[in-house]
């Protein structure tokens, strides 16, 4: 097995570039991802990673020496070295270089999710990973948003990105417009709260920018807007919670049909 000791190294530049450039990895199409799980769920899903590193020490844990037998090529790496490129301060012993895999739009998808602009990369994992996780088939990402495939988002997401398709620096409206159900803005001051309404056909759900929400030309075209009710003591909900609590109002809707009116 190939061992990498000098900064000087190809492969050290590369995961170096890709794992601190966003421009990096769009123009190479090229990402990484750190740690077992992340790895473990790329290949459950049936990715190859074109090179899985591990650094000295951690060749020494069962489980990355059973993952470094079964992934060829695999290269380990000095500690200091792994620990000047890990994307983490305290590094998980494992990274994999990948392509970044692109999907395409699913035509006459039924559940959809619309980011507007969201800017914390944990929010987009967060969001990512609801979304998986509630049966959605599309999420688009406008211009805006954080970079879906970084680290910070890769490890937030914890696997989702192998589970939905995604569509980045997509333009909203035209999506929204485009779109065969209900276009669903999600709003602090809408009148109708998300359980008034029936979500059991085609449902697309906009999300907003942490601070500003749904831009006005979005809202326009949505055909619904809706509020989630908080009895409690706080005015608003972290961005992501919202829209976990949405996603998930739908998969209760047609797990159980919302009841006529």
């Amino acid at each position: 097995m190939k061992h990498i000791s000098s900064r000087d190294n190809p492969l050290f530049k590369s995961l170096s570039k890709l794992i601190t450039s966003a421009r990096e990895r769009r123009k190479t199409g090229h990402t990484v991802l750190d740690g077992i799980h992340l790895v473990e769920a790329f290949l459950h899903a049936g990715g190859v990673p074109e090179v899985l590193v591990a650094s000295e020490s951690a060749c020494d844990d069962a489980e990355i020496r059973a993952l470094l037998e079964r992934v060829a090529p695999a290269v380990t790496m000095s500690d200091d070295l792994f620990d000047a490129v890990a994307p983490v301060q305290t590094p998980t012993g494992v990274l994999a270089q990948i392509a970044i895999p692109r999907r395409h739009a699913v035509p006459d998808a039924e559940f959809c999710l619309l980011l507007e602009d969201i800017q914390d990369p944990g929010n987009v994992g967060s969001m990512l990973r609801s979304a998986a996780a509630a049966g959605v088939q599309c999420v688009y990402l406008s211009k805006g948003c954080a970079d879906a495939w970084s680290p910070r988002v890769l490890r937030a997401g914890m696997g989702a990105h192998f589970h939905t398709v995604l569509v980045e620096h997509a333009d909203l409206a035209q999506v929204a417009r485009a779109f065969r159900g209900k276009v669903v803005a999600a709003m602090l001051d809408a009148r109708q709260t998300l359980y008034e309404i029936d979500f059991t056909g085609p449902v697309a759900w906009v999300i907003g920018n942490e601070g500003a929400g749904v831009s006005p030309d979005l809202l326009a075209i949505a055909g619904e807007r809706v509020s989630i009710p908080m009895p409690g003591g706080v005015e608003s909900l972290n961005a992501a919670a919202a829209a976990a609590v949405c996603l998930f109002e739908r998969v209760r809707q047609t797990a159980m049909p919302f009841p006529p009116r």
